[in-house]
């Protein structure tokens, strides 16, 4: 019965929907064809290689195909401190990680569009070596993970207005 309902509440919106011109981001002409073409040149260092691994996942690059864009960063990382234990040691970090970054036309070498963003991630401090290493390290994989899905939304709803073009 409830089933029911939800197919015909769906079928009574499926045409409101269709009306108000809601277009998926994705399936907006030359989106996806034009992300997977952006090829990623990040900074050196774990984060970067990171970072880099995460866009090339997100964009979809497909390196078979020259790439038409190059996507050049310039990465800032910073690690703070908070909250505080009983002996003045950190309890916890906050890995902030900043991106500048720049969409050059691969031929030309113009620059067509730049941006920032920023994102932050949290995590604990462990009191054996190995696990504040580990703490460490998936807090830069976290932060540069959500870095590129930020940089992604940014340049697919830049190809989403036509700019591209």
């Amino acid at each position: 019965m409830q089933a029911r309902l939800i197919a015909l509440a769906l079928l009574f919106l499926t045409p409101t929907l269709a009306g108000c011109g809601f277009t998926p981001l994705y399936a907006a002409p030359g989106v996806s064809p034009g992300l997977s073409s952006i090829e990623t040149v990040a900074p050196e260092g774990r984060t970067g290689y990171l970072l880099r691994a995460a866009l090339d996942d997100a964009l979809a690059r497909d390196a078979r195909l020259p790439p038409t864009y190059r996507l050049t960063i310039d990465l800032k990382e910073v690690r703070t401190a908070r909250g505080r234990r009983a002996d003045a040691t950190a309890s916890r970090y906050e890995l902030v990680l900043t991106a500048d970054w720049k969409l050059v036309r691969a031929a030309t070498g113009a620059v067509v569009r730049q941006g920032s963003s920023q994102t932050e991630v949290t995590f604990d401090r462990a009191d054996r070596p190995y696990a504040a290493i580990t703490a460490h390290q998936d807090g830069q994989a976290r932060a540069a993970t959500e870095l590129a899905r930020k940089i992604q939304l940014q340049l697919a709803d830049w190809m989403a207005s036509g700019a591209a073009g």
